[in-house]
């Protein structure tokens, strides 16, 4: 038996590195491509085969599994003090519709080998533990995306959330429903001692800085944009080329400014469009409307803002142009996020106590721990993915680096359950 304490001074990883890459193995089968990758898409029957896996998982550790009114499961290990908040864990387990086997999926099972290796150890923490599934991180079925962790840090509303429908008309409310995880417990109004997120960094910086643990100072801020612009379909025989109203050429103009707006506000500036569809998609019609997302990201406000201006104006003078008229639908708007200090240097400590090469990194993607940091002290730890990819079939990760992230995390986790305790003494 070993204490907290005791795990937090050895310089050994202490978790099970072999059961970690089992259980992700095991959780991969549920929904693989043949790619090797793994569609999963929230609410799914394939989803609530994974969610049923890791409850199972969750109570054969010992746990107290919870539902919440969106979905969220939560998987508590008590502590001594049930009066302290618990300092929690978690990621998600859908997937994108080409996704891989461990965006999300190593962050929650991390999650549950931590509680896995103190049952090993027998030791037990002041303040309890919880690992959560988040529903419908990705946004790919329903959007917009962290909507589990959004309605629970009460960003979006439970009833609004609820009659979200995806492409088919299907609401999350009847989803959630069909798949029996519509659950009793209060999505909103629990106290959050601490939070902590372990991923895959989705970027290629880590690897290629030969560095195994990311210590995640922030999260770019985020504002995303549904853009229709509207001409006129005609035949494209008959129709001179000035006479034209062409909404893809409009639109592809917008691609380029999107593109070079991103290029001059580096660094930490990202511009994308995602999704592009032109109507009605025949080779020999002008497209009459182009339906497009655009997704604008920036460390810094005010450059982010400024950003979307330029991109606005271009806007504005290529329908002028060309004939068209526009619609421009904000969809997502996620600001720059920096961690509490007391969880980054908890992280930094882990690595550093543990002899793993880090550095500070940022990160570009959203994540639920950019939520939860509004609810309480919150971090995040990233490990190399191969190549920098990720939301992709091809997607892969070191056995070796995953097993040090999550001693990582466990040593994160220990510490922040010992900061909580002292502070209620204190107080």
């Amino acid at each position: 038996m070993q204490t907290a304490q005791d795990v937090l001074q050895s310089s050994h990883a202490h978790i099970n590195g072999d059961r970690l890459w089992q259980s992700l193995m095991d959780l991969a089968r549920l929904g693989a491509t043949v790619k090797g990758g793994v569609c999963r898409l929230a609410l799914t029957d394939l989803d609530r085969q994974a969610r049923d896996l890791f409850v199972q998982w969750a109570e054969a550790a010992g746990c107290t599994v919870s539902v919440d009114q969106v979905g969220n499961i939560f998987a508590r290990r008590p502590g001594r003090n049930p009066q302290l908040p618990p300092v929690m864990t978690g990621s998600h387990i859908d997937t994108q519709p080409t996704g891989g086997k461990f965006d999300g999926c190593f962050g929650v099972l991390a999650g549950l080998e931590v509680l896995r290796t103190l049952n090993d150890l027998k030791v037990e923490t002041e303040a309890p533990l919880e690992v959560v599934v988040w529903t419908n991180e990705e946004g790919s079925r329903f959007a917009p995306c962290m909507m589990g962790s959004g309605v629970f840090a009460e960003k979006f509303t439970l009833e609004e959330t609820l009659a979200k429908v995806d492409a088919e008309g299907v609401s999350v409310g009847a989803a959630l429903n069909a798949i029996g995880y519509a659950g009793p417990r209060q999505v909103s109004g629990h106290a959050v001692g601490a939070y902590f997120e372990a991923h895959i960094e989705q970027g290629p910086i880590l690897e290629d800085q030969h560095k195994t643990i990311g210590v995640v100072l922030g999260a770019l801020g985020q504002k995303w944009f549904d853009l229709t612009l509207h001409g006129v379909e005609a035949h494209a025989g008959p129709t001179p080329m000035h006479l034209r109203k062409d909404a893809l050429v409009g639109a592809s103009v917008v691609v380029a400014a999107v593109n070079r707006v991103a290029l001059e506000h580096q660094p930490h500036a990202c511009g994308t469009v995602g999704c592009l569809q032109a109507y009605p998609g025949s080779r020999n019609v002008i497209p009459g409307e182009v339906r497009m997302t655009l997704d604008f990201r920036h460390l810094e406000p005010a450059r982010l803002d400024s950003m979307i201006a330029q991109v606005k104006e271009v806007i504005a003078a290529t329908t002028a142009q060309h004939g068209l008229t526009y619609t421009l639908t904000p969809t997502a708007d996620f600001p720059p996020l920096y961690f509490e200090k007391g969880c980054v240097d908890a992280v930094r400590s882990a690595a550093q106590g543990l002899g793993l090469s880090h550095m500070d990194i940022v990160s570009g993607a959203g994540h639920d721990a950019i939520f939860l940091a509004e609810l309480g002290p919150a971090g995040m730890i990233f490990v190399p993915c191969e190549g920098g990819i990720s939301h992709n079939e091809i997607e892969n990760a070191a056995p070796a680096d995953l097993a040090a992230g999550c001693a990582v995390l466990l040593r994160a986790m220990l510490a922040a359950a010992q900061a909580l305790a002292k502070g209620r003494e204190a107080a």
